[in-house]
C-alpha cells in the first residue's frame, strides 16, 4: 500500500554518495592540497597576468605622459597663440570700441547738431508761418476794409465813386419802359390863357358841305415864362433948418433903410437857388443877371449874408421845431459830416414824422449833443448805433439797415460761419412782418414770438461757431456785432413790438443827404457860422414842405417879415 509520493532512490544515493566521498576528502586533507595547488595555479597564473597587465598599464602610463606632454606643447602653442589671438582680438576690440565710441560720438554731436538745426528750422517755420498767418489775416483785414461801401459799412454811397446801381427792391416786369399799351393818357394840365388866339377854320373845310361843326374847339397852349423886375421907388422932399442945418424928411415905409432894398421876393430867389438848388454864390449872381436882362444884379455879399438873415428871421419857428421834437415819442437820430476852414465839422440832425431840426456843430460825439432836442430826450430813440447817441431816450432801436450791411461784411470775410447768413435772412423776415403790420395788416403775437425764438437761436449758433473758431485779431467786426447783439437783444427787436418804431435810420439818413449836397457843392465853409445859418434855414425848408405849402411864396414871407410895403 502506498503511503506518499514515489521517491527516486537511486539518485538520492548517487547523490549521497558524492557527499560521503566529498566528507572523506576533506576529511583526509586531499582535498585542501588540490585546492591550494589549484589555487597556487590559480594565482601564477592571475599573477602573471596582473604583471602582464602592469607592463602594459606602464606602457600605456608611459605612453599617456607622453601624449599628455605632446598635448601640454600643443595646448601651450594653441594657449599662446590663443592668448596671442585674444590679445590681437582685445586690441581690435579696444580699437573697435574707440571707432565705435567715436562713431556714437560723431553721432551724437551729428544728432544734436539736427536737432538743434531741426529746432532752429521749427522755430523758423512756425515764425514763417505765423508771419504768414498774420499776413494773411492783415490782407484779409484790408481786403475787408477796401471792399467795404454802402452795402456792407455805415459808409455813405455818396463815398464810393463809380458805385454799382442801387437796388429799389421792385421786381422787373420785363415790359419795356414808359407808358404801356391801354394805358390812359395823362395831358398836361391846361392853364388860364393870357391872351387867345383864334386860327380862322379854313375854307376847303368851312365852304364844303361835307363837313358839318361838331361843337367842339381843339385847344394847344404854349407857355412861357417871363422874368422881370419890378422896381417901386419912393421919394420924398427933403428940408433943411436954418438955423441948425439939420436935415429932415418924410418917414420911409418901414424896412427901406438902405438906398436899394430888396424885398422878399428877390431875396428868396437867390436864397433858394444857392440852398435848395445848390447853385454856387457866383453861379445864382450870374443866373439871376441874365434872366432878367441884366436889370438886376446882386453883390456876392449880399447873397452870402441871405442865409445869416433867414436865420435869424426864423429862431422862433426853430424853436418851436425843437420842441416838438422833443415832445415826440420816437425819435431819429444821427450825425453828418463836413469841411470849414480846411477842418472836419458836424451835423446833428433830429427827426420826427416830417419834421427835422439841423444843428451845426464842430464835432460830433457828447459836444455835438449838447444843445438838441436829444440832449434830454426821454422817447424812444432810433439810431445807428453812435456812442453819444444810444445813451440817450428811454429805448433805443438799432437801425437794421446798417445792421444788415455789418452782417453782409461778416458773410463776405467770415465764409465759414452760417449765424450771419441766418441772421440776414432773420432781418429780411422781420422787417417784412413790420412793413405788414405797418401798412395795415394785424398785430401777429405768434409771428413776434416765433421771430424771438429765431433770434435766439442764431445767437446761440453764433456763440458756438466763435467759440469753436475764435475770430481773428485782425477782422473782429463780426463777432463784436455778436456780441452786441447777445447782449443787448431789446435794442434789435424792440421794432417788432411797437409799430410806431421803425426798424431803420432811413428818416434821418435821408435828411443828411441834403446836407450832404450843399457840402458837396461849397467843398468847404468858410466858417462855423456859415454851417450854422445853412442848417437853420435847412430846419425850416424841410418843415414847409412837409407841411405841403409853397416853398417860394413861404420863404419869400419870411424875408418880408418886418418890411411894411
Amino acid at each position: 500500500m502506498s503511503i506518499g509520493p514515489s521517491f527516486d532512490t537511486s539518485a538520492l544515493r548517487i547523490r549521497l554518495k558524492a557527499a560521503e566521498d566529498k566528507v572523506k576528502a576533506f576529511e583526509s586533507g586531499e582535498k585542501y592540497v588540490r585546492m591550494q595547488e589549484q589555487f597556487k595555479a590559480v594565482f601564477r597564473e592571475q599573477n602573471a597576468r596582473i604583471n602582464k597587465l602592469e607592463k602594459e598599464l606602464g606602457k600605456a602610463h608611459a605612453q599617456m605622459v607622453n601624449i599628455r606632454k605632446i598635448w601640454s606643447e600643443i595646448f601651450d602653442d594653441v594657449y599662446r597663440e590663443a592668448d596671442a589671438g585674444k590679445f590681437a582680438l582685445r586690441r581690435e576690440i579696444a580699437r573697435l570700441e574707440q571707432r565705435v565710441l567715436e562713431v556714437e560720438r560723431q553721432r551724437d554731436a551729428a544728432l544734436d547738431r539736427l536737432r538743434d538745426e531741426l529746432r532752429d528750422k521749427n522755430h523758423e517755420l512756425y515764425e514763417l508761418k505765423t508771419a504768414l498767418y498774420d499776413a494773411e489775416q492783415k490782407i484779409a483785414a484790408l481786403t475787408a476794409r477796401i471792399n467795404k461801401d454802402y452795402t456792407n459799412s455805415s459808409k455813405s454811397s455818396s463815398q464810393s465813386p463809380d458805385h454799382k446801381t442801387i437796388p429799389n427792391g421792385r421786381e422787373k416786369s420785363g415790359k419795356k419802359p414808359g407808358g404801356q399799351k391801354g394805358h390812359i393818357h395823362h395831358e398836361r394840365k391846361h392853364m388860364e390863357p393870357t391872351e387867345v388866339i383864334s386860327i380862322p377854320a379854313p375854307s376847303i373845310y368851312k365852304d364844303d358841305p361835307d363837313f358839318k361843326e361838331t361843337g367842339s374847339i381843339i385847344r394847344k397852349q404854349l407857355v412861357k415864362l417871363h422874368v422881370g423886375v419890378e422896381v417901386i421907388e419912393y421919394n420924398t422932399p427933403e428940408f433943411r433948418n436954418r438955423t441948425t442945418g439939420q436935415r429932415v424928411h418924410a418917414a420911409f415905409p418901414e424896412g427901406l433903410k438902405d438906398e436899394v432894398t430888396y424885398d422878399g421876393t428877390v431875396k428868396a430867389f437867390a436864397y433858394l437857388l444857392n440852398n435848395e438848388c445848390y447853385v454856387s454864390i457866383g453861379k445864382t449872381q450870374n443866373f439871376i443877371k441874365e434872366v432878367t436882362g441884366g436889370n438886376l444884379n446882386l453883390s456876392t455879399g449880399l447873397i452870402c449874408s441871405l442865409s445869416r438873415q433867414f436865420s435869424q428871421q426864423t429862431k422862433e419857428e426853430r424853436d418851436e421845431i425843437f420842441l416838438k421834437l422833443f415832445s415826440a415819442p420816437v425819435l431819429h437820430a444821427d450825425f453828418t459830416f463836413g469841411r470849414m476852414n480846411g477842418k472836419q465839422t458836424a451835423v446833428m440832425i433830429c427827426a420826427a414824422g416830417g419834421t427835422v431840426l439841423y444843428q451845426g456843430r464842430p464835432k460830433k460825439g457828447d459836444e455835438g449833443v449838447e444843445g438838441s432836442p436829444l440832449e434830454f430826450y426821454d422817447g424812444i430813440l432810433v439810431s445807428d448805433h453812435e456812442a453819444a447817441l444810444i445813451k440817450h431816450g428811454s429805448e433805443n432801436q438799432e437801425c437794421m439797415a446798417h445792421i444788415k450791411r455789418y452782417v453782409i461784411n461778416s458773410i463776405e470775410n467770415e465764409k465759414n460761419l452760417t449765424w450771419n447768413i441766418l441772421m440776414k435772412e432773420w432781418i429780411k423776415d422781420a422787417v417784412s412782418y413790420w412793413n405788414d403790420v405797418h401798412d395795415g395788416g394785424g398785430e401777429m403775437p405768434e409771428k413776434v414770438a416765433e421771430l424771438e425764438q429765431r433770434y435766439d437761436e442764431i445767437m446761440a449758433r453764433a456763440k458756438s461757431e466763435y467759440e469753436y473758431e475764435p475770430p481773428s485779431e485782425y477782422f473782429k467786426d463780426g463777432y463784436n456785432l455778436y456780441k452786441r447783439m447777445a447782449e443787448e437783444k431789446e435794442r434789435y427787436t424792440l421794432f417788432l413790438h411797437d409799430p410806431a418804431v421803425e426798424p431803420d435810420n432811413n428818416l434821418a439818413e435821408r435828411c443828411a443827404r441834403k446836407f450832404k449836397r450843399k457840402a458837396a457843392q461849397v467843398m468847404c465853409f468858410r466858417s462855423q457860422n456859415g454851417v450854422d445859418w445853412f442848417c437853420d434855414g435847412l430846419s425850416i425848408i424841410q418843415s414847409i414842405k412837409a407841411a405841403g405849402k409853397n416853398l417860394y411864396e413861404s420863404v419869400m414871407e419870411r424875408f418880408n417879415a418886418g418890411l411894411e410895403v
